[in-house]
């Protein structure tokens, strides 16, 4: 029997005139794991949100056609009965996080499943050791891996059969997602369904047994995966020149961060060059985005000294410095994508040549939270780069983008970087670009820099991970 099928199905969002899906066929099984892959803004998440109940339950449409689960149509079942059988990790992980400490988080799904009191207990266990977490962390100062993994360590806990997740690798490090992807590829073996959206591919496909892509509103099966690898996962390169110079924009020194009883930062002595690409790496947790935080002075230090340029200059702290964060939701509050992009911009001259360097004009009349998370993240780095800063802070800027956007999304910050100068510093576990976005790269471990070099760096730190 089919844990997960569509037949037929044809859907579009309340107030539309477009479908999104057009008399779409697919399933998965039971003891596989199966890959929905597509551009983005395609309707990979539309598909996830039919299957979990969100869609008509939460979010409104119109669908027709069959959707079958577990061998039971859906249509007219609650979200609460859907839920008993299909567990969903979401694209956003801080919008599932409830509870302030771990354990509490993971106990709650099990609770509302009315767990007895000891399966709960084990429940908790289990799924901290599978996702390596520690029960008393406290969730507000996780990173944004670590709080990618413990929403995949709620579903877990759970024990639904049937496993769906929406672009669970996002901000995972290699280390992370391998632990993810093996975990995964076990469940599936003792007979759970697993349905993976994800543009990570490099990391996924050798786990998968299925993969279905999306295109045009319509699904169809691939059945060569290594040559559909070979086609969406080769490394980008990129011929431009070093534009740094010798002068220090930024010097740490022995710069540290605690949050609570959590020390993330130790003693982290850094130089940042002006008009340098600089990329951070490390493993999830140790402290990237904390350190971007601090030199964009949105975290204080708790102990060191940094000294800037910039702090010498007379005007606003945000026109000179753009912060893109991992979660594009806490940028993006403007009616319309163009209205997001000429909020800051230099000129209006300039939102509008930004808006189109982008590829954004399909969309520029769109709300920016109507879009994919991928559509999303996109216009956050737009909107960022239209005020024509001097520092761009890139927090993992490629989670959600398929192949084709990575690529065109790499080349145009490259191209801002040479005709602007900027200082781009970038956090990314994307080693399909990593080097590409940087001139120099610095390895964060134990709360320190523990090496800096070149491009060199790069290839160590992802053949070690």
């Amino acid at each position: 029997m089919k844990a997960i099928e569509l037949k037929n199905v044809s859907f579009r969002y309340e107030g539309y005139e477009n479908e999104i899906l057009h008399n779409v066929n697919f399933f998965v099984e039971y003891g596989e794991v199966a890959l929905l892959s597509g551009f983005s803004g395609e309707g990979k998440s539309t598909v996830l949100s039919i299957i979990s109940g969100i869609i008509p339950n939460i979010t409104s449409g119109e669908v027709t056609g069959e959707v079958l689960i577990d061998g039971e149509s859906i249509k007219e079942k609650k979200l609460s009965e859907v839920c008993r059988k299909v567990g969903i990790v979401l694209q956003n992980a801080e919008s599932q996080i409830i509870h302030s400490v771990v354990e509490d988080e993971l106990a709650f799904g099990c609770e509302n499943f009315a767990f007895p009191k000891e399966e709960i207990k084990a429940s908790v266990e289990r799924s901290c050791s599978f996702m390596k977490l520690a029960p008393e962390w406290q969730t507000r100062t996780l990173s944004g891996g670590q709080k990618q993994r413990l929403i995949t360590a709620c579903t877990l806990a759970t024990k639904q059969k049937i496993l769906i997740l929406d672009e669970p690798l996002a901000n995972l490090d290699r280390q992370g997602a391998e632990l993810l992807t093996n975990t995964l590829k076990g469940l599936a073996k003792e007979g759970y369904a697993v349905l993976v959206v994800e543009h990570r591919l490099d990391m996924v496909l050798p786990f998968v047994d299925a993969v279905w892509n999306i295109r045009g509103g319509e699904l169809a099966k691939i059945e060569d995966k290594k040559a559909f690898l070979l086609s969406q996962a080769q490394t980008i390169t990129y011929d431009g020149q070093n534009k740094a110079g010798n002068e220090n924009l930024f010097e740490l020194k022995n710069v540290g961060f605690s949050a609570g009883k959590r020390e993330i930062l130790k003693e982290i002595t850094l130089n940042v060059k002006k008009g340098e690409r600089l990329l951070l790496l490390g493993e999830n947790g140790c402290g990237k985005t904390t350190l971007l935080r601090i030199i964009a002075k949105l975290n204080k230090k708790s102990k060191g000294e940094i000294r800037s340029l910039i702090d010498k200059r007379r005007g606003k702290w945000y026109n000179i410095i753009s912060f893109v964060y991992q979660n594009p939701d806490y940028m993006l509050f403007m009616p319309t994508v163009r209205q997001e992009i000429a909020y800051n911009a230099k000129t209006p001259e300039y939102a509008e040549e930004i808006l189109a360097l982008f590829g954004l004009e399909a969309i520029a009349e769109r709300h920016p939270q109507s879009l994919s998370e991928g559509q999303k993240r996109r216009v956050s780095i737009a909107a960022a780069s239209a005020s024509d800063p001097e520092v761009l802070l890139l927090d993992e800027p490629t989670v959600g983008q398929d192949y084709t956007g990575l690529k065109d999304l790499v080349r145009i910050l490259n191209e801002l970087h040479e005709r602007t100068g900027n200082t781009m510093i970038t956090v990314t576990h994307d080693i399909r670009c990593a080097e590409t976005l940087c001139d120099r790269a610095a390895i964060i471990e134990n709360g320190a820099v523990s090496k800096i070099g070149g491009k060199e760096v790069v290839r160590e730190f992802f053949i070690r991970e």
